[in-house]
């Protein structure tokens, strides 16, 4: 993970209230069909560590979307929260939760191979297609 520092965010009706001490400045986007599925577009995420704090979990909606991974919602207004990586115990963040504030460098984009035809970001970043991201994921 690049730079970290502490961040809190929240959802569009403010619900749910995100705490962490370690928000990576390194900016992605996940082209994949589930996320552009979820949140009309690619979905643009910062990680945010294994020790992220909610102040109002009650109204967290949790679905699993695989056996490997959880996606986070605010059953109040719908924003997208986070996609949590069971395996690592990882919460990978919407970075529109967090404003305007930060930094962010958007360095990298994933699941490159199912990003539509029509739309292409100008930013130079690095590219993984999925079978990339997953192999890195094992360690191959």
């Amino acid at each position: 993970m690049s730079e970290t520092v502490k961040a809190r965010g929240h959802c569009l009706c403010g619900q749910v209230e995100i705490i962490t001490d370690e928000m990576s400045l390194s900016l992605g986007a996940c082209h994949c069909n589930m996320c552009r599925r979820w949140g009309g577009g690619p979905y643009l995420t910062v990680e945010c560590g294994t020790s992220v704090q909610f102040i109002g979990e009650e109204h967290i909606g949790r679905f699993d979307s695989s056996e490997w991974a959880q996606r986070g919602f605010c059953k109040n207004c719908g924003s997208c929260l986070f996609y949590y990586l069971k395996p690592r115990e990882l919460y990978i963040m919407s970075a529109g939760l967090f404003g305007d504030d930060h930094d962010f460098d958007f360095d990298h984009q994933v699941f490159v191979e199912e990003r539509p035809d029509f739309y292409c970001f100008a930013n130079k970043t690095a590219e993984k297609t999925g079978a990339e991201l997953f192999a890195e994921a094992q360690g191959d």
